[in-house]
């Protein structure tokens, strides 16, 4: 999946809003629960390195919280990175290149979802 892919689910499947909050980067994407305004996703493109990646260039991420249990595992998957700018113990950053499966990329942002929905 896609950055305009991932925009696209979160839109039709979640009661969300998107914006972009920093005029220093304007491409970095922000979604939110409509009520409450709290951050489920965090769409950013960052630097490969910035990941740990020896290769050159920008990839798109996202981040989303997760149950802290699942944390270390996850980080562990292809794809699936230490939170970038966000708490580590927390949150992970997926590549949104494609290489995170679909069904997973969903699973991920639904927990985060849950989790941010202040129940």
């Amino acid at each position: 999946m896609n950055r305009d892919d991932f925009e696209k689910f979160v839109i039709q499947n979640y009661d969300a809003s998107f914006d972009y909050p920093w005029k220093k980067s304007p491409e970095n994407e922000v979604f939110r629960h409509k009520n409450s305004k709290k951050w489920f996703a965090l769409v950013m493109n960052v630097q490969k390195k910035w990941l740990g990646s020896d290769e050159e260039g920008v990839v798109d991420v996202v981040n989303l919280k997760c149950d802290k249990e699942l944390v270390g595992s996850l980080q562990k998957e292809h794809g699936i990175f230490k939170a970038y700018h966000m708490n580590k113990e927390n949150w992970v950053t997926v590549d949104l290149d494609g290489i995170v499966s679909d069904e997973k990329l969903k699973s991920l942002v639904r927990m985060s979802y849950d989790l941010t929905s202040g129940k």
